[in-house]
């Protein structure tokens, strides 16, 4: 899920970080490389040795499909006058666990819109969605839910059952059933419900005739292999977790209103003034759908077959078509990076203008954007971010089907990281904004996020956790991308990216914790690469490398000078003292500068906290850059990076070789 309030306090981030703005433009004036470069070039390289990567499984070795444990064949009957819905249909739900279970858990999460007291709606966290005032309440209310194998009985709690724990809210609900289900075994349970959506508000309900349909019928919760069930309220930071199954859902509305929804179209009827159209889509967690009566549409077919629909409203066209496109990119590029797209559709929805809060969101096969009334600056690319972070949630949330409560750094973080690796890709140094005379790298926008929040708590922390939507956006979206893509400029972005990949393939229709994600970085990067993600995820590690002191003089007898075996003679010798705060220890190179524009480079592995660093040369010491390529993004202050005698001293070219740094600078004039 991504966000125009996210974008907005991202490129605000970079003008409130101080450092952040202050560190790059000291680094114009020290020799900032263009852009943080890839991994390849530098003395560091022939000493980072890493272990010869195996080999990710291929395509061909991917999971067919997912273990069906929770199949909903389901009816829902919208009234969008009423902003009503009537819903009936069959759950058939197996025990996938190893111990007998006699209760269930429903999540009813329309019920968090119900009133003031839900855990929703008293949650006052802000910096993030959701704080829109919800003006007309929404709510689901069960009436029957009967479980055929005993013997028909509704084991629906009698009256208002709440949440455990909590008497003022109603979204998790616990079933006792008369006999446990053995481990194995299936039940199948015929509900029924009525429910009424609320005013658009953080990824559901209705404005005008507009109507977004996210969690919107009674779901159970996931028990896990233990027996143990994965069952929470409805929370305003949190998202969701769910097992696999198929859904066949038929949704009936009126005439002239136009679905978008997960999966294939199989059927589709007209009468009594009513459309009646019917989806299936097997090895999904989740079913949603949009309708509304002014929809325009474009379509477009893959290269591998897979039809794109994108729904968007009058005047948006030239949006969605970029979206369209988008998308074909993105199913590729993302296809190749972590394993092709395995459904028959992509559903694009595009909200219209007041219905920001459907924006930016993911369910499987259908992704929710937003438009120039979002972000209405030209160059600004926020309908790419946002089309392409909704998509690689298609991967991080829906084929790796991790547990968004308890991790939500999993699925944000590692879509946050995709989309960067594509819009790079696709757009290089602007992936951010093209600006007259001026190119930005999202990179820096989520640099300043991880930052900003870096020392508040650690990523790897329940969504309740986080008291602030800020720190909930720095820690679960920013930081983690800029963890591995630090990763990825220390030690190879080929490698980070085939960890991904394989954390990703290995991964797919499963439900992983972040040891699956060490794993495969220590297995395709290596162990000092996972140690330092483990550092950065679990244990608020940070850096801060500095130059503390430099001195050269001339020398007394001449030495030879580093690397040129006694053919050349050093006439200054010095040295530089550098300096490692915080835990997190990263290779980086120190680059000498000599007042002759000769460049030395020398690889400190930072394992102690200060080094001495030596120098010999045929001209004076005259500066010292510690991380000149700028491949530590997580360094949380780069203005001591450099320590210089007389910028007149420094080579011309040196100050030529900064537009990484006057990206980031010059995001405090953004818009």
């Amino acid at each position: 899920m991504r966000t125009a309030l996210q974008a907005a306090v991202g490129l605000l981030l970079a003008l409130l970080a101080g450092r952040t703005g202050v560190s790059l433009l000291a680094a114009i004036a020290l020799g900032a490389p263009a852009q943080p470069p890839t991994a390849g070039a530098g003395a560091a390289d022939a000493v980072r040795a890493t272990p010869p990567p195996s080999a990710p499984p291929a395509d061909a070795e991917l999971a067919p499909g997912a273990d069906p444990i929770a199949s909903y064949t389901l009816r829902a009957t919208l009234d969008p006058a009423q902003h009503t819905m009537r819903g009936e249909g069959t759950l058939v739900w197996r025990n996938a666990s190893r111990e007998p279970r006699r209760e269930l858990f429903v999540h009813l999460y329309l019920n968090g819109f119900k009133n003031q007291r839900t855990v929703f709606l008293r949650s006052e966290i802000g910096g993030f969605r959701g704080n829109e005032i919800v003006s007309d309440y929404g709510h689901i209310q069960v009436t029957r839910f009967a479980v055929r194998e005993m013997d028909g009985a509704d084991v629906w709690p009698q009256g208002n059952p709440t949440t455990p724990g909590d008497p003022d809210d109603e979204t998790d609900i616990r079933v006792a059933l008369p006999r446990p289900v053995a481990p194995g075994d299936a039940i199948t349970i015929d509900v029924a419900w009525d429910a009424r959506l609320p005013s658009l508000a953080l990824r559901t309900g209705h404005h005008g005739s507009f109507h977004m349909v996210g969690q919107w019928f009674p779901k159970i919760a996931r028990l896990e292999p233990d027996g143990t069930w994965a069952h929470f309220a409805f929370h305003r930071l949190s998202e969701f977790y769910a097992d696999f199954g198929a859904y066949d859902v038929t949704v009936d509305v009126p005439d002239g209103f136009t679905v978008g929804a997960t999966g294939r179209l199989v059927e589709e009827q007209r009468r009594d003034g009513r459309a009646i159209r019917r989806f299936v889509q097997e090895d999904v967690h989740d079913f949603a759908f949009a309708a509304w009566d002014r929809f325009r549409e474009l379509r477009a077919t893959t290269d591998e077959g897979v039809a794109i629909r994108c729904l968007f409203p009058e005047g948006s066209e030239r949006e969605a078509a970029l979206e369209i496109d988008l998308a074909r990119f993105g199913l590729a590029h993302l296809g190749a990076a972590y394993g092709r797209y395995p459904y028959g559709t992509l559903t694009i929805v595009h909200p219209p203008e007041g219905a920001e809060e459907a924006g930016g969101m993911e369910y499987p096969t259908l992704i929710t954007t937003g438009g120039s009334w979002l972000w209405p600056t030209a160059g600004v690319r926020f309908v790419e971010a946002v089309t392409i972070h909704e998509l690689a949630h298609q991967w991080f949330y829906g084929l790796v089907a991790t547990n968004e409560h308890r991790y939500p750094f999993l699925d944000e973080g590692l879509t946050t990281y995709a989309e960067v690796d594509a819009l790079r890709a696709r757009y290089g140094d602007s992936s951010a904004a093209r600006l007259p005379g001026l190119e930005i790298d999202l990179r820096t926008q989520y640099r300043a996020d991880a930052l900003a929040s870096g020392q508040s708590g650690a990523v790897a922390q329940p969504a309740t956790s986080f008291v602030d939507g800020a720190d909930y956006a720095g820690l679960v979206y920013g930081r983690p991308a800029i963890l591995l893509a630090t990763l990825a400029g220390v030690y190879g972005e080929d490698l980070v990216r085939r960890a991904v990949g394989r954390y990703a393939r290995e991964n797919r229709f499963r439900h992983p914790g972040p040891e699956a994600l060490l794993d495969a970085v220590r297995r395709e990067v290596g162990d000092p690469a996972a140690e330092a993600l483990r550092a950065g995820l679990f244990e608020r590690a940070w850096v801060d490398y500095a130059v503390a002191t430099f001195h050269s003089w001339p020398a007394d007898a001449a030495e030879p000078a580093p690397g040129e075996g006694g053919h050349e003679r050093a006439a200054y010798r010095g040295h530089a003292v550098v300096r490692r705060r915080g835990p997190l220890a990263l290779p980086v190179d120190v680059a000498l500068h000599g007042a002759d524009g000769v460049v030395q480079r020398v690889l400190w592995q930072a394992h102690e906290s200060t080094a001495r660093v030596p120098y010999a040369g045929a001209s004076p010491l005259v500066a010292v850059v510690i991380d000149p390529d700028r491949r530590v993004l997580l360094d949380e202050d780069l203005a001591n990076n450099a320590l210089r005698v007389d910028p007149d001293l420094l080579a011309p070219s040196v100050l030529a070789r900064a537009s990484f740094a006057v990206g980031l600078a010059l995001t405090l004039l953004g818009p």
